[in-house]
């Protein structure tokens, strides 16, 4: 927990840092007198006057702001008045409002750079590795080994891209994915589930029943106190049959005991080339509605499986300044075709999400390593980038659509005009931050 908390102040005081000191450096280039500079809104709870400027911090992490001379915000000294930011030219108040969010993606372009020349690549390959019984893919008829080629006619690099390609469009009507089998056979799998159930609990979890690994019958892990912890189990056990009866896969030993919350089940496995066996009662717990059995022990990945899949290399710096702007433009593109998809109600709102998640994740992602939550941060600056510079009145593109109109005109929109839009923007962004909060709300507890 302290972990998450770290990371996510981390975060945002690094992004939301940086994004107002791109406003603020280009109003000081531009002539403009900068008064205040706020991490947080609110009342501010941290305060330091330096350079003729006041910098804060205020309690409610949601973003900051630069505020400066301004006639429109209040009476403002004969002095000043060349330095009032609505006295510039159009021109002069585009390059301050655009460098926040330019800002925010020469951050992402800098900090995938750093992960990549320092840490390297590591990539999986867009080879399916399990298929759960049962599960949306399951039902397109996705099978183990299958190798995804492309999806809707897009090819894929790696497990990712096939991934985002595939949950991008499940709202858009069929999908369809081509794929080479186990046997090298061209093959297609149709995923149609646009409009129901299943595609808004796939939006809200980003799982469709498709996993990249493999897994054997080896124990990977046992929980302590556990019922397996308890019958002997240990990590690096074989699992061989159970009552008697063959364990073919790890997932006919999860519903077989999953099927006995209660009942005695005698086990025999394997350790040290050693055939051994034990018995033990699986607990009874409920999930779902439906009381079903645990043991406490998790699998063991296939390592055989898991080298054939992972792809990892070492660029050299201008190599990783081509592959940083690559992936900094692919999301900036996929981060736009979710917003043009969810306009026009082609992608579900469960892919929305708030400070709960970006939280929750800046701690994973922290607890993994500093090159993985190097790369959420680029990810997290891309998003804050390009979210700012979408046309809604109150945020920064939908000052700059106002100022590309003045500058066109020659003359501003009536106060009437952006007074209605700023409502507008305000009563939007208050839509999508609920949705975001209740999506973050039904993620992580519900």
């Amino acid at each position: 927990m302290l972990l998450t908390i770290i990371a996510f102040i981390v975060a945002i005081l690094l992004l939301v840092s940086l994004h107002e000191l791109g406003h603020l450096i280009v109003a000081r280039l531009c002539g403009v007198k900068v008064l205040r500079f706020s991490i947080g809104f609110g009342k501010p709870f941290f305060s330091r006057t330096g350079a003729g400027i006041e910098w804060c911090l205020a309690p409610i992490p949601l973003g900051g702001y630069v505020k400066m001379v301004d006639t429109r915000e209040g009476d403002v000294s004969e002095a000043n008045l060349p330095y009032a930011f609505d006295r510039q030219h159009p021109l002069k108040r585009i390059a301050i409002v655009i460098a926040g969010p330019l800002t925010n993606l020469i951050l992402a372009i800098i900090l995938y750079t750093a992960s990549y020349s320092i840490g390297g690549i590591t990539q999986l390959k867009p080879w399916v590795g399990m298929v759960e019984p049962g599960s949306v893919a399951a039902n397109a008829g996705f099978q183990s080994e299958d190798r995804i080629d492309s999806v809707n006619g897009q090819p894929v690099t790696d497990w990712a891209d096939a991934q985002t390609k595939i949950m991008l469009n499940l709202d858009s009507g069929v999908v369809k994915v081509a794929v080479t089998t186990s046997g090298g056979q061209l093959a297609f799998r149709q995923l149609n589930i646009a409009g129901t159930s299943a595609a808004d609990e796939a939006a809200q979890s980003g799982y469709i029943g498709l996993m990249p690994f493999k897994v054997t019958n080896r124990i990977g892990a046992v929980m302590p106190d556990s019922v397996a912890a308890k019958a002997g189990l240990q990590v690096g056990d074989t699992l061989l049959t159970i009552n008697g009866n063959k364990v073919t896969s790890w997932q006919h030993w999860v519903d077989i005991v999953r099927a006995n919350a209660g009942a005695k089940l005698d086990i025999g496995y394997q350790r040290n080339n050693q055939i051994q066996t034990t018995s033990l009662r699986p607990d009874s717990i409920q999930q779902d509605g439906v009381i079903v059995g645990q043991v406490g022990v998790g699998a063991m990945r296939d390592e055989v499986w898991d080298n054939q899949i992972r792809q990892h290399y070492q660029p050299d710096l201008m190599q990783s300044i081509r592959l940083a702007f690559k992936r900094t433009w692919n999301y900036i593109s996929m981060t736009l075709s979710l917003f043009g998809k969810l306009l026009i109600g082609q992608a579900s709102l469960h892919y929305l999400s708030g400070p709960l998640t970006i939280a929750d994740v800046a701690g994973k992602t922290a607890a993994l390593g500093w090159q993985s939550y190097t790369e959420f941060l680029a990810l997290v600056s891309i998003s804050l980038g390009v979210l700012n510079l979408l046309p809604i009145p109150m945020l920064d593109g939908g000052h700059l659509m106002y100022y590309a109109v003045e500058w066109v005109r020659g003359k501003p929109l009536s106060l009437r005009v952006q007074e209605i839009g700023l409502r507008i923007g305000m009563g939007a962004m208050l839509m999508l931050m609920l949705v975001a909060f209740f999506n973050d709300i039904t993620r992580l507890f519900g």
